[in-house]
C-alpha cells in the first residue's frame, strides 16, 4: 500500500475576503465595493478578492460545481477596474482577482492592465486566473471556445514576457499569441506578479502551475485531507521543475462553524462559533492551505453590520 501523501507545514496563514453580492443590499451604487474593501483592509484583512464575468446568459446548466448560486442578470462588476479604485483607497491589503477569465482578454492589453494596477497600487496584486465554463461568454467576446487552455497558456507566457521587459523590447511567439519587438510599460512594481490557478489538480494542471504559477485556488469545500491528497500532484510537479514544494500556496474557503442553536457570548458572532472555527483553520494550515477566504453573509445589510463581522472574524483569526 502506498504511503500516503506527507503533510508539508504551511508559513503563517493569510486572510482574505472574496466580495460580490452587495446589490443585493446596496442597490446599483457599486462605489459600496470600495468601502467594503476598505473597512476589511481596517479590520486586518490581508487580501480582498473580485469575481469575474464580462457577459453571463442565461444557460447556467453547464456550471461544473452544483447549482449555480447567482441570477444570470446579477451585476459583475470588471474585476481589474474596481481593484483600481480599491487600490486608491486602500494601502495595504493586497488586490486579487478570483478567479479572471483569462481567455477573455488579449495578452497585451492583460499584460498593460495588470502591470498598471500593479504599479500604481505599490506591488499589490495577486492575479487568480481560470477559463470560467460558459461557451456564450466566449462567443460574445468573440474568442473561439475551442483550444481554451491553450490559449489561457500562451497568453500567462506572452503576459510574463512583456512584464520582464523592464524598459527593452520583447519578442514572444506561440499559437495564439504573438508579437515582435514592443514595449509594454509601465512594468509591474513586483519582480514577480503571483499567478494563482483556479482549476482541479490534475497532472496537467501541476505542469502549469510549476511552470507559470505561484498558487492554487481549489474548488469547493476542502478538508484536511483533500488539501493533503489533492496538492500532492501539484507539489510533485513543483519538485520535477525544480522549484520547492513548499513555496506553493493554497487558498481554501474559511471554514466557520456553526454555533449551537441558543449560544451566545463573545466567541459567538452572527451564529458563528469562531473557537470552532479557528480549530478547523489550524487542521486546514497543517495540511497545507497557506491562505483562507471568506465571503460576506448574505443577512449582513449596512457598512456597520459588515465591518463588525469583518472586524470579528479578523480578530478570531489565528496569527
Amino acid at each position: 500500500m502506498p504511503d500516503a501523501p506527507a503533510r508539508i507545514p504551511a508559513p503563517e496563514p493569510t486572510l482574505s475576503l472574496t466580495i460580490s453580492g452587495l446589490h443585493r443590499h446596496f442597490g446599483a451604487d457599486h462605489r459600496v465595493v470600495v468601502e467594503v474593501a476598505r473597512r476589511a483592509e481596517a479590520a486586518g484583512f490581508d487580501q480582498v478578492v473580485l469575481p469575474d464575468h464580462v457577459v453571463m446568459s442565461a444557460n447556467v446548466e453547464p456550471y461544473p460545481y452544483g447549482e449555480f448560486p447567482y441570477p444570470p442578470g446579477d451585476p459583475w462588476i470588471e474585476p481589474l477596474t474596481a481593484l483600481a479604485a480599491i487600490a486608491g483607497a486602500t494601502s495595504t491589503v493586497r488586490l486579487g482577482t478570483g478567479v479572471l477569465i483569462t481567455p477573455l482578454r488579449p495578452a497585451a492589453l492583460l499584460a498593460k492592465t495588470v502591470a498598471t494596477l500593479d504599479n500604481l497600487s505599490g506591488g499589490r496584486v495577486d492575479l487568480g486566473v481560470g477559463l470560467g465554463w460558459q461557451r456564450e461568454e466566449y462567443d460574445a467576446v468573440g474568442v473561439p471556445w475551442e483550444r481554451r487552455w491553450a490559449r489561457h497558456d500562451d497568453t500567462i507566457r506572452a503576459c510574463r514576457a512583456l512584464w520582464a521587459g523592464r524598459g527593452e523590447p520583447v519578442t514572444f511567439a506561440s499559437p495564439t499569441v504573438s508579437f515582435e519587438g514592443v514595449w509594454c510599460e509601465p512594468a509591474p512594481a513586483q519582480e514577480r506578479i503571483p499567478i494563482w490557478f483556479g482549476a482541479r489538480a490534475t497532472p496537467a494542471l501541476a505542469a502549469r502551475l510549476a511552470e507559470q504559477g505561484d498558487g492554487w485556488l481549489p474548488l469547493g469545500r476542502m478538508r484536511p485531507e483533500d488539501v493533503v491528497a489533492e496538492s500532492a500532484v501539484l507539489r510533485d510537479g513543483y519538485a520535477a521543475a525544480g522549484r520547492d514544494p513548499a513555496t506553493l500556496g493554497i487558498r481554501v474557503g474559511l471554514p466557520l462553524a456553526r454555533a449551537g442553536e441558543g449560544a451566545s457570548g463573545p466567541e459567538v458572532v452572527e451564529g458563528f462559533d469562531l473557537a470552532a472555527s479557528r480549530d478547523r483553520i489550524t487542521a486546514l494550515a497543517e495540511a497545507g492551505a497557506t491562505s483562507f477566504s471568506a465571503t460576506l453573509l448574505p443577512g449582513l445589510d449596512t457598512l456597520d453590520a459588515i465591518g463588525g463581522w469583518l472586524d470579528a472574524v479578523a480578530g478570531a483569526f489565528p496569527r
